[in-house]
Order: C-alpha cells, then sequence, then structure tokens
C-alpha cells in the first residue's frame, strides 16, 4: 500500500485562528497521553526540596524519559503559574501547538512540488521569537520543511505560533532525537549540507541551487562542533558593519532567499 503524508494546510491567512499550547494537568490525564505515546514537548514535575519524587509522578517521568521526553523539576510556583485548572497535582505536560511531521513527509513534500528538497536545520534555537520568525521566512521562501531538536531547545508553543504570522500551519516542522545522526540520514537521501557559519565562502560564492539543507546555530552559541563536522560546507554572510554576526532569524532569512534568488534565476 502507498504511504500517505500529510501536508500542511493551505495558506487562507482570513481563516487563521492562531493555535495555543495545549496544557495538559492532573496525573491521570498526563499518564494516559503518555500510554498512548500523544506529542508532548515536555512534563513539569513538582519539585519537594531534595526529596525524591515517588508514587505515580515517578512512574510518569520513567515512562516520559523512556519516550525521550523532557522532564523538568519544577517549584510548585511554576506549576500554578502555568495551570489553567488550579487543579495540575503536581504535574503538567506541554503539548506542541499543532501536529509535528517526520523527515520523510518532509522530502515528500518536495516530490510532491517536483522541486529538489529544501530544508532549514535549526541546532537548538532557544528562543520561541526566533523560531517563530524562522518559520515565517521558511514558508514565504518555499521551504520544504524545518528539522528542530527535541531537547535544549524550544519546540511549536503558543509564542512560536503567534510569531510566524499563522506559518506554523502551512509549514512541517520535524522533531528529532539526534540532529547529526538526522543529518547523515539526508546526506543519503542526496542533499547537501550547508553550515550557516563564520569562515566559509559567502553565500554569494555557493551554488545552492541543489537539494540542500541550511543548518543555523543558537543564539549565542552557534553550531555545535559535532553539527559542524557533519556538514558538506560552510557559507557565511558578508558583514561589512562593526557587528560581527546577524540574529538567527535575519540569518535564515538571508539565506532562504538566496537560494530563492538562485533557483528562480535557472528557471529564466
Amino acid at each position: 500500500m502507498k504511504q500517505k503524508y500529510r501536508t500542511p494546510q493551505p495558506n487562507r491567512d482570513n481563516d487563521f485562528d492562531e493555535p495555543q499550547n495545549l496544557v495538559l494537568e492532573g496525573r491521570k490525564a498526563v499518564l494516559e497521553a503518555l500510554n498512548h505515546e500523544k506529542p508532548i514537548d515536555r512534563i513539569l514535575l513538582r519539585r519537594d526540596g531534595d526529596k525524591p519524587i515517588e508514587g505515580t509522578l515517578r512512574l510518569i517521568a520513567a515512562k516520559a524519559r523512556e519516550l525521550k521526553i523532557v522532564v523538568q523539576e519544577v517549584e510548585r510556583i511554576k506549576l500554578d503559574n502555568t495551570s489553567e485548572t488550579g487543579h495540575h497535582q503536581g504535574v503538567i505536560a506541554l503539548c506542541p501547538a499543532v501536529p509535528y511531521f517526520s523527515v520523510d513527509e518532509i522530502l515528500q513534500i518536495a516530490k510532491d512540488r517536483n522541486e529538489p528538497p529544501f530544508i532549514i536545520v535549526l541546532d537548538g534555537v532557544t528562543d520561541p521569537h526566533n523560531l517563530g520568525a524562522v518559520l515565517r521566512s521558511a514558508e514565504a521562501g518555499g521551504v520544504h520543511g524545518v528539522i528542530i531538536p527535541k531537547r535544549r531547545a524550544v519546540g511549536l508553543t503558543g509564542t512560536v505560533a503567534k510569531t510566524s504570522a499563522g506559518a506554523i500551519n502551512h509549514m512541517a516542522v520535524c522533531r528529532v532525537s539526534n540532529i547529526p545522526r538526522t543529518l547523515d540520514a539526508l546526506k543519503k537521501q542526496g542533499l547537501w549540507i550547508a553550515c550557516a557559519e563564520m569562515g566559509g565562502k559567502t553565500l554569494y560564492e555557493t551554488d545552492l541551487s541543489g537539494p540542500v539543507a541550511i543548518v543555523l546555530g543558537a543564539e549565542g552559541e552557534g553550531i555545535s562542533r559535532l553539527v559542524s563536522e557533519k556538514s558538506d560546507f560552510s557559507v557565511s554572510i558578508p558583514m561589512l558593519g562593526q557587528i560581527g554576526s546577524l540574529n538567527v532569524s535575519v540569518a535564515a532569512g538571508v539565506l532562504v532567499y538566496e537560494v530563492v534568488r538562485t533557483r528562480l534565476s535557472q528557471k529564466a
């Protein structure tokens, strides 16, 4: 049987309703979601001083870590402030504002459009405003999908949805456990891996017309060493002023539209 792939919904900005995070509260609700492997960004557990968590909360933590879901132990006030019902029972699960896609689904989107795959990979972006802005530029520039890591990075939150100005509804976002392994998988599918970092050829000297995944690093820290080693080449943005770097969302916009320019010029 031919596998069916989802595609983002058509862009109908006039009908757009801003998605928000789904907040699951209470031990039974969270455990039920874990047992059915519902998508969860992270779980907040009540911390009681230096005492270890026990009972159902311990079971929830173990199940979540088994599923590679981030678990954070926080003070009760954090749970109280996050709670919408006031009855969290010491645990809250934060779920994505919209569903995630798989790498295969992103590649299928490119195939359906009869275009060489064009993917953005974010290596640890933590600011939801930056992720939202990247999604907006990516959607406008015809990117087929954005890949983000599960740990130490922001997921598809309500703030991301709002900052993206609706793009979150139309852009396929994939969340993976291991960025380096994902880059290896993309290479096997014929994509070139371009790391955006200082020291490489400028984007105006680089051929970005073929199947490509552009990797951008985290705010402040940039691209990790292992991810950089997995790249095929580096690409840089010329910096002609006194500032040494651009915000990651601005850099993404510049690189996305250089790929757009290159591809359009080849069709002319």
